[in-house]
């Protein structure tokens, strides 16, 4: 039987704008993955921690609020302090391309911008998981 892959969707700061999040938390479950959605204004630290104890592969972050060159780092920052390096960070949002760049640069995966279609999104992390198989 194949492992379910399992995400953990998370709007980190103060963004109070969720459907987004919901949208693709709702598509990834439709398309068979397992997610667990942590709801509105998680901390970095919230989490990284959730994602742990849910054991998920990957970590999909919505953000609206322009926190984005502040947010994904910490969070990565946090990985690293926990030596997770078997999951996933990936996220969406309003995005400026510089900023976009700069993210991968440091270690983000795919930032995906309004609009794109979930389908993009679950063959993106289908893909993913199956390159970086969990032991």
């Amino acid at each position: 039987m194949e492992r379910k892959i399992r995400v953990l969707v998370a709007k980190a700061g103060l963004d109070g704008h969720d459907r987004g999040a919901k949208v693709v938390a709702a598509a990834l479950r439709d398309a068979g993955m397992e997610v667990i959605y942590t709801g509105l204004r998680q901390t970095p630290e919230m989490i990284v921690e959730a994602a742990l104890q849910e054991d998920v592969d990957a970590i999909g972050i919505s953000i609206l609020s322009g926190a984005h060159m502040t947010i994904f780092p910490k969070i990565l920052n946090l990985m690293k302090t926990k030596s997770v390096d078997d999951i996933l960070l990936f996220g969406g949002g309003i995005i400026p391309e510089e900023d976009l760049n700069r993210l991968k640069e440091m270690g983000v995966g795919e930032l995906f911008t309004p609009g794109t279609p979930t389908t993009e999104i679950i063959n993106y992390l289908k893909s993913w998981v199956e390159k970086h198989p969990k032991n």
